[in-house]
């Protein structure tokens, strides 16, 4: 057994009052190019401490769920002075998952968080968006062209976001309390009372142990409000019984994220086939990735249940033969694309089925970002509108703590954002495509609706110029 094995089963072994858990950097992470050594302690790949806090105790709001929507609602709402929890049943921040870009309003929301500057550091800007169909290049989006402070989209892996915003909460005097399970909550006139597990990694087996996870504990938290940014998987949704209507059937990819032998260039790529869509995000100069959509889909009851992304199957390539069914989507999909490829960093098949909740939540008990939504992966919207809905949210829920605002306020909430989501996702009546567009753009405007990395005055503005 290597020496990374025995760190990793060390980790599902141990667990201590103050649950230090020793992670190795087992052979899957080290697939992750992105990875950075200084880095490493903060992704959890070090030693990871979780911060002891009160099992009993009050919070006004506790949140649930530490991806980018879950941590950036606790940070916004730390900065206007509201006492905030969050929670999150996983023992560190993803390693790896689908989003990968910030949509121009988006670096605005983060602006106001105080991580933009460095989210400008690590990602790459892209200015255009390039529409193919098939062989042929059919129109641009020019994201440069559009008004505020940031007219661009950046790419920037999940993991490395997640670190930024991770950082900027501890600075503030909150810890991401992980291995917390939201297990159920009782709802009061005057809060909520939240019944959490504590989850702890064990083994099991003689020669070759098996990773599960226990129960050692329990605690419970009354807080005046509960924002689930759980995941689409949401247990907090399940817990208030909220139901989700669908938006058409479910979409499945194939993912390359690839390293090639000459640079590409600073502009996505949104190509239109008869076999399906297919996205190129450029991630560095050397390096791209390629999501082809497989038809037909799987069925719901395959999906994956995996939390914060979707992702049925992740690997490091195992020898070239992975490389033949990439060059023959590239053949048929996208000819133009001649970048010689220098080698293939992982594969993942990822699906996600559109559809919104019935409603973002009732009383004290909120949802925002993939807890209330799944899309079409390729303009990244789920997790970006879902950074929006964060800092709507904790506006309004400080307008209320602090304000005394009435509850009401978050009826607007819901309205505006379920607004949106319908126009997205076409579960409204159909919008009407601005005038002046070309007979292709006219043909493909509900794709380029759907698909385009922007949302609210900023996709208005792009397609009324397409």
């Amino acid at each position: 057994m290597s020496v990374s094995r025995i760190f990793d089963t060390l980790a599902c072994l141990a667990y201590f009052d103050i649950e230090a858990i020793i992670w190795g950097q087992n052979d899957f992470c080290s697939g992750f190019a992105d990875a950075r050594p200084d880095r490493l302690r903060r992704n959890g790949r070090g030693l990871f401490i979780n911060q002891l806090m009160p099992d009993n105790a009050q919070t006004e709001v506790l949140v649930v769920g530490a991806g980018p929507v879950g941590m950036l609602t606790a940070l916004l709402l730390t900065q206007q002075g509201v006492r905030t929890r969050i929670i999150d049943q996983e023992s560190r921040t993803a390693t790896r998952s689908y989003a990968c870009a910030l949509h121009p309003a988006s670096l605005s929301v983060l602006q106001r968080a105080g991580i933009v500057d460095a989210v400008l550091d690590l990602g790459r800007s892209i200015g255009t968006v390039g529409l193919y169909q098939g062989p042929a290049r059919r129109a641009q989006a020019r994201l440069s062209d559009l008004p505020g402070p940031y007219p661009f989209a950046v790419v920037l892996a999940q993991f490395l976001l997640e670190e930024l915003l991770e950082e900027k909460l501890r600075a503030a005097g909150v810890h991401v309390e992980w291995h917390r399970r939201l297990r159920e909550i009782q709802r009061g006139a005057g809060g909520v009372d939240a019944a959490i597990e504590k989850l702890a990694p064990s083994g099991r087996g003689d020669v070759i142990p098996e990773m599960e996870t226990s129960v050692p504990g329990s605690l419970q938290v009354h807080a005046d409000f509960v924002v689930g940014a759980d995941g689409h998987n949401s247990l907090l949704r399940q817990q208030l019984g909220i139901g989700t209507v669908r938006a058409g059937a479910p979409l499945l990819f194939n993912v390359y994220e690839i390293a090639t032998v000459e640079p590409v260039d600073h502009e996505m790529k949104l190509v239109l086939a008869d076999s399906g869509l297919n996205v190129l995000w450029p991630m560095s100069d050397n390096r791209c990735r390629w999501s082809f959509q497989i038809v037909p889909a799987k069925t719901a009851a395959d999906f994956p249940q995996k939390d914060r992304a979707p992702l049925n199957i992740i690997r490091p390539p195992k020898d070239w033969e992975s490389i033949l069914p990439l060059r023959r989507f590239l053949a048929e999909r996208a000819p133009w694309f001649q970048t010689e490829i220098k080698d293939i960093l992982w594969i993942a098949e990822v699906q996600f089925e559109p559809q919104l909740v019935l409603r973002f939540g009732e009383g004290r008990c909120w949802l925002a970002g993939d807890a209330a939504h799944q899309a079409s992966p390729a303009g990244m919207h789920s997790m970006n509108l879902g950074l929006h809905e964060a800092a709507d949210l904790a506006g309004k829920l400080k307008s209320i703590l602090r304000d005394h605002a009435d509850l009401d306020v978050l009826q607007d909430y819901d309205r505006l954002h379920r607004a949106e989501w319908k126009r997205l996702l076409g579960l409204k009546a159909p919008a009407q495509p601005p005038d002046g567009l070309s007979p292709w753009a006219l043909q493909h405007f509900s794709t380029l609706l759907a698909n385009l990395p922007a949302s609210g005055d900023d996709l208005n503005s792009l397609l009324k110029k397409l």
